[in-house]
């Protein structure tokens, strides 16, 4: 029971140490482009920043609860702030590329230690009557965080400075420590469990999740498997992540507990989980690359888009927590109008065309927005009700781990979309203006219908960069072609994962009947 607003004063401070550690990633990845250009980084070397970020980030999410049960809640969530605020603060500071990597690298570790500690104080602190409020604090930093960083990234790239990207981090680490120090309770250490630690784990999931994550991220690039870099990148994730499995099937005190996926309800939470973080980024990265490249905007002109879907959280997620707490209300129903929101928005946003501005994108990011509140509340309540308070370390892991992956696999998927479908749309557009070259060239017509033709009737250009603009609508109508696929993608994944909701999870009620009933 919570006796006094202490520990609700800690759990604020972790929340704001994980909207910190968002910002971090989703910033940094929004405005690397010009922090690339301000230190001087190419393309390709630009691309192990987000590479080493996101491979700390997943293997910081698999062992940070199993280090929090051993040295305190209170003080991992301590490090895991500190090492976030030196971490991002020193790298504008960075003196050559390969500092500025490495601390990229423990800026990812902090952000995978740093999530799934919230979700550990929340259930820790909270009694079952007000668990769900604890949910609807993780299920910020799945739908209101990375929706918000847009706006963070707009306001230091285009208004005050790219080295804010990195500086914010320091107020915030900073109020999140106090609030932390002074309102979450110390418990006792349990050094014994040090004794039993699963080292052999540490180091299959360094190896094969480090092998995976930084394959993803650099496949399409080295051409995959035509690149002996990839090959064993392949082979040595292949060979770890077994094994990995296998040895916490065996250890005692193991980093995760695999045997918990045999509960449905909460198999089902792990699933949904890691297949929403890649349907969500049809409200955050695929509009935001739309406007990006179709209609040039920069990220000032883009922020209200996402914005509006993480002002909409904050009336949503409270409203969904009342419908969940509500006895005769089933948890999969409400799953299930979240997804169809889903799948609604992300059929509407694919039938665009090189006309849309924002102003199109604003009714169905509202549908994905309560489509994304009732999906992650529900689906957290669904696993969540399924484990006793032990087991909550080990759950975590297995929570927090696919979760990290999945947006490592989302961006991988979306890189492949824009790359075999954009050759795919800009072939047929080259082959369809060539069959009818004299209604889309030539004629009055065109393929773009708010320029001329590029040529006369007679072939004669008509104007010196006649074909240099109607290459340019080629491509445009190409990457329009290939944003519609990305949405029908991603509806794609959310009636998948329709179909698993209606085989796999149970009826379970809220927590505060359904914990006090155990």
């Amino acid at each position: 029971m919570i006796l006094d607003k202490k520990p609700l004063i800690g759990l604020g401070g972790v929340i704001v140490a994980a909207m910190s550690a968002e910002f971090n990633d989703q910033v940094g990845s929004a405005a690397m482009i010009d922090v690339r250009g301000a230190l001087g980084i190419g393309h390709d070397p630009g691309i192990w920043i987000e590479s080493l970020y996101l491979s700390g980030m997943v293997i910081g999410m698999a062992l940070s609860p199993c280090w929090s049960a051993a040295v305190t809640l209170k003080r991992m969530v301590l490090f895991a702030i500190a090492l976030n605020c030196v971490a991002t603060a020193l790298l504008p500071l960075a003196p050559n590329e390969a500092c500025f990597y490495a601390l990229r690298a423990v800026e990812g570790f902090a952000h995978g230690l740093t999530i799934p500690l919230l979700m550990t104080t929340a259930l820790k602190y909270l009694t079952p009557n007000i668990r769900l409020w604890g949910l609807a604090c993780y299920a910020l930093t799945a739908t209101f965080f990375p929706n918000l960083s847009a706006a963070v990234s707009a306001l230091w790239t285009d208004v005050v400075g790219w080295q804010f990207v990195f500086f914010e981090a320091i107020p915030l680490c900073t109020i999140a420590a106090l609030c932390v120090w002074y309102g979450m309770p110390q418990d006792p250490p349990h050094y014994e469990r040090l004794r039993q630690y699963d080292w052999p784990g540490t180091l299959l999931v360094i190896v094969g999740l480090g092998a995976l994550t930084t394959m993803l991220q650099h496949g399409s690039r080295l051409d995959w498997f035509q690149s002996k870099f990839i090959c064993t990148l392949a082979l040595i994730s292949a060979i770890a992540l077994p094994l990995l499995v296998v040895n916490e099937c065996r250890q005692t005190i193991p980093l995760f507990r695999p045997q918990l996926l045999k509960r449905r309800n909460f198999a089902y939470g792990v699933f949904t989980l890691f297949c929403f973080v890649i349907v969500a980024m049809s409200s955050s990265t695929v509009p935001s690359e739309y406007l990006a490249d179709v209609q040039g905007f920069r990220p000032m002109q883009i922020w209200t888009v996402m914005a509006e879907v993480a002002a909409l959280q904050l009336i949503f997620l409270p409203l969904v927590v009342h419908l969940l707490d509500i006895e005769w209300i089933d948890a999969r129903w409400i799953n299930g109008l979240g997804l169809l929101c889903l799948i609604t928005a992300c059929i509407g946003s694919s039938q665009l065309d090189s006309t849309w501005s924002r102003e199109q994108f604003y009714l169905w990011q509202a549908v994905s927005g309560f489509g994304q509140a009732c999906v992650v509340l529900s689906l957290l309540m669904m696993a969540t009700n399924a484990l006793v308070p032990q087991e909550g370390p080990f759950a975590s892991s297995l929570v927090n781990m696919p979760r990290g992956l999945s947006e490592v696999i989302g961006a991988c998927l979306l890189t492949l979309m824009a790359r075999f479908r954009g050759q795919l749309h800009a072939t047929r557009l080259l082959e369809s203006a060539g069959t009818h070259r004299f209604s889309t060239v030539q004629a009055n017509g065109g393929l773009d219908p708010q320029h001329l033709p590029p040529l006369l009737a007679d072939g004669a250009q008509r104007g010196a960069d006649s074909l240099a603009g109607f290459a340019h609508a080629i491509d445009v109508q190409r990457a329009v072609m290939v944003v519609s696929d990305d949405y029908l993608l991603l509806a794609g994944v959310a009636t998948l994962i329709f179909v698993v909701l209606l085989v796999l999870p149970e009826r379970t009620h809220p927590p505060r009947i359904a914990l006090l009933k155990k």
